[in-house]
């Protein structure tokens, strides 16, 4: 979240220069009246509940995230290496999960500066649940809460979309903004650089700016009534009291969208405003101190993180994409081939191969083929791991990252193979791409 602009905060008195001037200009370059002339877009009817959000998978990718600050010359501005790093960390992990990734470019302060964009595939296009987070820190610290939690909480809710092989109603869509410290730049070329008829589209954009504050708070944005009670009703079901957001209303991603038109709503958990003593009665924490003490300090670390708000948090996220998205999952079950023989990876040496052959399933593969694989590695950032279907055409499950210095690849990859005819041989490609760590492919399994 960006510093504040010293004028007042509250959402029904605030005066935001930088945008409001530029609204009617948005508008006209959009080419459309805004989308609140239109009755409000009301929720899917999910056939799913979502899933439990896993808090130390959102603690792994934090992990990763200061690992990269620290390489970085402590922290993941814009501009500097850490940010970039920052970003191909997350689209290494969506583009190995089976989204389309972008990555859209801009300039800043005399820098070039990266929006990521994500889209799951399937669901209709026409109707877009869009949810972002800035990815970016400021230049004094890792900004491990501002904002590595927003970020990587909605990285984990949209990897447990593809775990899940989740078929929404609507589309799904996901956001990393960069350079939003300095003004929320990255979403607002996006949104101005946005045509008429894709904005029209979004129903709805979800913003999640600081979710894991250490004395946290659990804030809702208000900007659309409809958005505001489906986040309300999660934490109704938690017996855990919210609060209108106001602390950094018009101050972060958000801003911009609803500048042109597009309804909005959101988390927060507290910056620099002072937790009062009837906040502490009903959330916890301590009266009289910042729900974040190291907002925009070198003390915004891995260790300055709650992690019951930012479990919580996360599993609010997901309940509201799910609930706004509607849809349903794969079928439990589908025919499984496996190899289960060991493959030796040469250690930064060529591509190596595991075949399954295919038989008896007629037609093309499914959209959500499950790729299960299981390589025991000491490095598993050394890695590009493939899929090679049974025409010779690839689908990349996994690339290289000197970021990842954890071991083993152990998961389950959803692809869409559908233009691969199901019957033939399959193979599995894995190339070590560096040195002095080795491993091999223990085994691998398809599920149709």
């Amino acid at each position: 979240m960006p510093h504040s602009t010293g004028q007042p905060l509250h959402r029904r008195c605030r005066s935001l220069a930088l945008l409001t001037a530029g609204a009617a200009a948005t508008a006209a370059l959009l080419g459309t009246a805004p989308a609140s002339a239109a009755g409000p877009a009301a929720p899917a009817t999910p056939a799913v509940a979502a899933p439990d959000i896993p808090v130390a998978n959102v603690k792994a990718h934090l992990s990763q995230l200061q690992s990269i600050a620290n390489a970085n010359g402590g922290n993941r501005a814009h501009g500097r290496a850490g940010y970039r790093a920052s970003l191909d960390y997350v689209k290494g992990k969506l583009d190995a999960a089976g989204f389309t990734t972008t990555v859209q470019q801009f300039s800043s302060s005399g820098a070039t500066g990266y929006n990521l964009i994500a889209d799951w595939p399937g669901g209709d296009a026409n109707h877009v649940i869009f949810s972002g987070s800035h990815l970016d820190s400021v230049g004094a610290g890792p900004g491990i809460n501002d904002n590595g939690s927003g970020s990587a909480a909605i990285l984990e809710v949209a990897l447990a979309a593809a775990r899940e092989g989740y078929k929404p109603d609507k589309h799904l869509r996901f956001a990393w903004w960069g350079a939003e410290e300095l003004g929320m730049v990255g979403s607002r070329y996006y949104v101005n650089n946005l045509p008429g008829a894709e904005r029209s589209k979004i129903d709805g954009y979800l913003n999640f700016d600081m979710v894991g504050s250490p004395n946290p708070g659990y804030f809702v944005y208000d900007d659309d009534a409809q958005l505001e009670k489906v986040f309300k009703d999660f934490y109704a079901t938690k017996n855990i009291p919210t609060e209108i957001e106001t602390e950094g209303d018009g101050r972060s991603d958000h801003a911009p969208f609803k500048s042109a038109g597009i309804r909005v709503g959101g988390l927060f958990s507290g910056a620099d405003y002072i937790k009062t003593a009837a906040q502490a009665q009903k959330w916890g924490g301590t009266s009289g101190r910042a729900f974040d003490a190291c907002y925009h300090r070198s003390c915004d670390t891995s260790a300055n993180i709650n992690d019951t708000a930012l479990d919580v948090n996360s599993d609010a996220i997901a309940s509201a994409v799910w609930s706004l998205s509607g849809g349903s999952t794969n079928p439990p079950g589908g025919k499984t081939f496996e190899n289960t023989d060991n493959v030796q990876i040469p250690d930064a040496g060529p591509a190596v191969e595991s075949p399954i052959t295919v038989t008896g399933i007629p037609g093309n593969a499914p959209t959500a083929l499950k790729v299960g694989v299981d390589i025991k590695h000491t490095w598993r950032g050394d890695l590009t791991v493939a899929l090679v279907g049974p025409s010779g055409r690839t689908f990349s499950l996994k690339t290289a990252s000197g970021n990842d210095s954890a071991d083993n690849v152990i998961a389950t990859y959803p692809v869409d193979a559908s233009s691969e005819t199901a019957n033939g041989t399959w193979k599995l490609r894995v190339q070590d791409t560096g040195a002095q760590d080795t491993g091999y492919i223990d085994s691998w399994k398809l599920t149709f």
